[in-house]
C-alpha cells in the first residue's frame, strides 16, 4: 500500500478522499500531494498535461484519470464522483495542507455530528516573496471539505464554489496557496480569466461596460489597498491592489469589445 494511504476496509472510522485537478503542474504537484498523504485515497484528474505531472502523481501513489477539460466546476464534480470515501477534500495543485489543518480535518471527520456537512478553511497566499495577509486575500475562506453526496461544485468559468447542503464547520488551520509564479504569470492569468468573465457577462446580457471601466477599477483599488489595509503588505500589497484594479478594468473593457463597441 502506498505511503500515506490507510486501509479502506477499516470501517471503524470515516474515510477521506482528496481530489486534485491538474494541467502542467510538474513543479508543484509533488508538494501538493505530499501535504495530503494523510488521506485514504488521492485522485488526480488531469486535463492533458504535456509535462511530467501525471508521472509524478503516479509515482507518489495517486490514482490518475486523464480526460478532456470541461470547465472548473464540471471537472471537480467529475473527480468527486470517482472516489469512494465518506468525506471529500478538494485541493488545487498550487495549494498545500498544513499539518495543523490536516489534524483539524482528521478530528472533524472522526467526530462530526450528522448535522455537519462540510468545512471551510482560511487560505494564506504566498506572492512576491511574502505571505499576503491583507487586501482581501486573507483569510479568504474557502469551502473545500464535504460529506459524500452533500456537496457539489457550482458556478461559471473561474468562479466555481463548493455548495454544501447542511451546516459548515469553520476550521482554523491554513491552506497554503502558492499562487502566481511572478507578475508575468499573474498577468497571463488575468488575461485568461477576464476573457472568460467578460464572455459570461455578455451571455447574461450585461450592459454599462464603458461606465464600469471608469468607475469600478478605482473603487477596487481603494477597497483593497486602503479599506482592507493592503498597504500593510508593503510593495507586494500595492501590486496586488493595482492588479486587482486592472483585472476589473480589463473585464469591462473586454465586455465593451464583445458587445461590438469600437468595431467598424
Amino acid at each position: 500500500m502506498p505511503a500515506g494511504f490507510r486501509d479502506m476496509t477499516d470501517q471503524s472510522r470515516a474515510s477521506l478522499a482528496v481530489c486534485v485537478i491538474t494541467r502542467d503542474e510538474e513543479d508543484r504537484i509533488g508538494d501538493c500531494l505530499a501535504s495530503v498523504a494523510f488521506a485514504d485515497e488521492i485522485l488526480v484528474v488531469d486535463s492533458g498535461s504535456t509535462d511530467r505531472t501525471v508521472a509524478i502523481a503516479r509515482e507518489l501513489g495517486a490514482r490518475v484519470i486523464v480526460r478532456d477539460w470541461p470547465g472548473y466546476a464540471a471537472q471537480k464534480n467529475f473527480a468527486q464522483g470517482q472516489v469512494a470515501a465518506e468525506w471529500l477534500l478538494s485541493v488545487d495543485a498550487d495549494e498545500r495542507v498544513t499539518p495543523e489543518l490536516a489534524r483539524q480535518i482528521r478530528g472533524l471527520i472522526a467526530a462530526a455530528p450528522d448535522g455537519i456537512a462540510g468545512a471551510s478553511v482560511p487560505r494564506r497566499t504566498w506572492y512576491l516573496g511574502r505571505w499576503i495577509r491583507h487586501g482581501g486575500w486573507y483569510p479568504g475562506r474557502k469551502v473545500r471539505l464535504a460529506r459524500r453526496g452533500r456537496g457539489r461544485w457550482d458556478g461559471e468559468h473561474v468562479h466555481e464554489r463548493l455548495v454544501v447542503e447542511g451546516a459548515i464547520q469553520a476550521l482554523d488551520g491554513d491552506l497554503l496557496h502558492y499562487t502566481y509564479r511572478g507578475i508575468a504569470d499573474h498577468l497571463r492569468t488575468i488575461d485568461r480569466f477576464t476573457t472568460e468573465a467578460a464572455r459570461a457577462m455578455a451571455a447574461r446580457g450585461a450592459r454599462g461596460a464603458a461606465l464600469g471601466m471608469l468607475v469600478h477599477p478605482p473603487l477596487k483599488f481603494f477597497k483593497m489597498y486602503l479599506l482592507k489595509a493592503g498597504f500593510l503588505d508593503g510593495v507586494p500589497g500595492f501590486v496586488v491592489a493595482a492588479l486587482g484594479s486592472y483585472y476589473v478594468f480589463l473585464k469591462y473593457a473586454k465586455l465593451w469589445e464583445l458587445r461590438g463597441a469600437g468595431r467598424p
